[in-house]
């Protein structure tokens, strides 16, 4: 990697977290200078404006989430399994070990959601691309015998998606892991109620 795409780079982590944790209306160029430890002159020669660096940051951490969703999903053989991996993914939705200020699916989501097209466009595309990935692992299930037909994937994949999303966000307002523990419990009783193995 270049000298300048390092810097790019780094531009966008220092500003993912500071967009991610404040929103993007919240995010002031200078926080970014601040964190970035670059002039104005190198972040304008990078971002023409604030809008195409909060879309790069944006990208890069929603990026990041399903590049680990995958990760996790991937040590896993059968479609139960799986299924039980994405429940428990976030088990503490308090921990920023990973990323900071929280989802940034549900952070950018709400966000941007009536007025930044590009960045919910982009979580539309993540939000898609987890749905198709549950439904194929449970179709996949399905097919090998592991899950029972009874499964509708399309519509359990959303309730899967949807629960663990919200008892994100409520372990998140609450400041209570909850919230979190109580959708898991919920979620793996019924994956292994479909269960055939």
């Amino acid at each position: 990697m270049k000298k300048s795409e390092r810097t790019r780079q780094l531009i966008i982590e220092q500003a993912a977290d500071i967009f991610n944790q404040k929103g993007v209306a919240g995010t002031s160029i200078d926080e970014v200078l601040q964190a970035a430890k670059v002039a104005k002159g190198c972040l304008y020669g990078h971002f023409q404006s604030k809008d195409e660096l909060a879309l790069a940051s944006a990208a890069y951490l929603l990026d990041k989430v399903a590049a680990r969703r995958m990760n996790i999903l991937q040590q896993h053989k059968t479609s139960v399994d799986k299924l039980l991996a994405y429940a428990e993914m976030n088990v503490n939705p308090l921990d920023n070990s990973f990323v900071h200020g929280g989802c940034p699916i549900l952070n950018f989501g709400v966000d941007t959601d009536d007025t930044n097209q590009a960045i919910r466009e982009k979580v539309h595309a993540v939000i898609r691309a987890a749905n198709r990935n549950l439904v194929n692992i449970m179709k996949d299930g399905v097919a090998a015998g592991e899950l029972s037909p009874e499964i509708n994937p399309e519509e359990f994949a959303i309730k899967l998606f949807a629960t663990m999303e919200g008892a994100f966000l409520m372990s998140r307002v609450m400041g209570s892991p909850l919230p979190m523990k109580t959708a898991i419990r919920a979620m793996k009783k019924e994956i292994i109620a479909y269960s055939l193995i």
